[in-house]
């Protein structure tokens, strides 16, 4: 379970669990290590063989086998069979401390006339830098205001909220202080490298020959032989419907695939597969690349105007009384922009608004929640489709709970860019049981979801797992 602790203020989550409690198991298939034979590269996975890439440089083929008996090879011997199980790296959740401590905070800031807010009133601040003499006056725009008035709105029922779950987390050891589980021997975290930019292969799939209306159905990477390559991959949905764990390879990068889990790799301009999935679904969580000054200097990733975010086809692909909830950026003018023309946009109405909370492992707040830059919180915003026709309800004999006005979801973030924690576990009260489950803007992979974006194999690349010991 992700779900560690759960209160009247919300959940305390241990996202690298549901991470691992998938189950990533390959059976591998290789020859005793006493055999002389010449190297192949072919491997089997989880009753798949996996070729590398052919000669052409754009194969991924797979081949199932029978993993209840041992193949044999070309010379009428056995090859033995072992499994190998992949776990998320745990480094990657290893937040030890606040990226900007309290009291570094605090030492930035000398001095603060407050003024009041709600009359709109321009607030000055003096402001002296450490080791710097000169002090400079700083002038808040009316965003930065709108943002003030907002967090003062939502303060106390931030903090209250976190410490409650904190503190269950601390009674349980699911948190801990920070000098009892300190590694003085520990080395700095090294990440993978992005070695297959997905979303520049999306780029370069438009250039590919058009598909016939065939060709776009979807892909289900079946138990029987089949043949796949890359360019099969782009522009139609791919399906792994098995209770198996796959692999597959992109420009020699390889990913793995969840058990029940489906997608598409394409940037917005190519979501039409998507809509010739012919399915609609009961949740949709989007989270949109938000326009921001920071991404703009940046430029580490490509971001959609408020008008391509309201051009995506949600009246399509969502089931009478669909759940949905978009992720949001502590931006007022974003915040404003969801509630005021993009859900209505979509026959959406607002019924509630929650806060992801994120945290260290010993429970501090990854920035101080009074920063005046970045907050340790961000938004999601819950609405419901509202059908103008009377359509009948998937499972309408089947109750599910209102959802709550406000609710807090608390964890450690993962320290990759914009890998949020899973709502599967948290929304499932408020949800149809056994509905379908679309995820906009996705990185990841999940089971029984299908998700959507032009970066939505990233977190599956084989480079953020470990292997772990390999037995027969």
């Amino acid at each position: 379970m992700s779900v560690v602790h759960q209160l009247s203020a919300g959940w305390l989550l241990d996202h690298l669990s549901f991470i691992n409690k998938i189950n990533y198991q390959l059976h591998q298939h290789h020859e005793p290590c006493c055999r002389k034979k010449e190297f192949t590269t072919s491997v089997h996975f989880e009753s798949l063989q996996m070729d590398s890439v052919s000669s052409s440089g754009v194969c991924a083929a797979f081949i199932a086998s029978d993993s209840s008996t041992k193949p044999e090879n070309d010379d009428g011997g056995n090859y033995e069979m072992f499994t190998r199980k992949f776990v998320f790296r745990p480094e990657l959740f290893d937040v030890t401390k606040p990226y900007i401590t309290p009291a570094v905070h605090k030492e930035c800031q000398q001095s603060n006339e407050k003024e009041d807010l709600m009359n709109g009133v321009k607030k000055e601040i003096s402001i002296s830098i450490i080791g710097k003499k000169r002090k400079r006056c700083v002038v808040f725009n009316q965003g930065e205001l709108d943002a003030m008035e907002y967090h003062t709105k939502i303060r106390e029922l931030i903090l209250d909220g976190s410490l409650q779950l904190i503190q269950e987390g601390l009674k349980s050891g699911f948190l801990y202080p920070l000098f009892e589980k300190q590694d003085k021997g520990s080395k700095p975290i090294t990440l993978p490298l992005d070695t297959c930019n997905l979303s520049e292969l999306c780029e370069m799939a438009k250039h590919l020959p058009s598909l016939n209306e065939m060709e776009h159905q979807t892909l289900q990477l079946v138990e029987e032989d089949t043949s796949v390559t890359e360019q099969d991959l782009f522009l139609r949905v791919v399906e792994n419907n098995s209770s198996l764990t796959k692999v597959i390879t992109l420009m020699g990068q390889k990913y793995l695939l969840p058990p029940k889990s489906s997608f598409l790799l394409s940037d917005i301009s190519c979501m039409q597969p998507l809509l010739n999935y012919r399915k609609t679904f009961d949740v949709i969580v989007i989270d949109p690349p938000w326009q921001n000054k920071s991404v703009k200097r940046s430029n580490r990733y490509s971001y959609l105007s408020p008008l391509q975010i309201k051009q995506i086809p949600i009246p399509k692909l969502a089931a009478p009384n669909c759940l949905l909830v978009t992720w949001v950026t502590n931006r007022q003018k974003h915040l404003r922009f969801i509630k005021e023309e993009l859900y209505p946009s979509w026959s959406v109405e607002v019924v509630a608004e929650w806060h992801w909370v994120k945290i260290t492992n010993s429970g501090e707040f990854v920035f101080p929640l009074d920063s005046p830059h970045k907050k340790p919180y961000e938004g999601l915003i819950l609405g419901r489709v509202q059908e103008k026709t009377a359509l009948p309800l998937r499972n309408a004999d089947v109750n599910v709970l209102p959802i709550p006005d406000h609710k807090l979801i608390v964890s450690v973030p993962c320290t990759l860019h914009s890998h949020k924690p899973p709502l599967a576990e948290v929304l499932k009260d408020y949800i149809k049981p056994d509905g379908e489950y679309l995820e906009l803007f996705a990185r990841n992979l999940q089971p029984g979801w299908t998700s959507w974006g032009n970066e939505v194999l990233k977190f599956q690349h084989v480079d953020y797992f470990i292997a772990l010991e390999s037995g027969s």
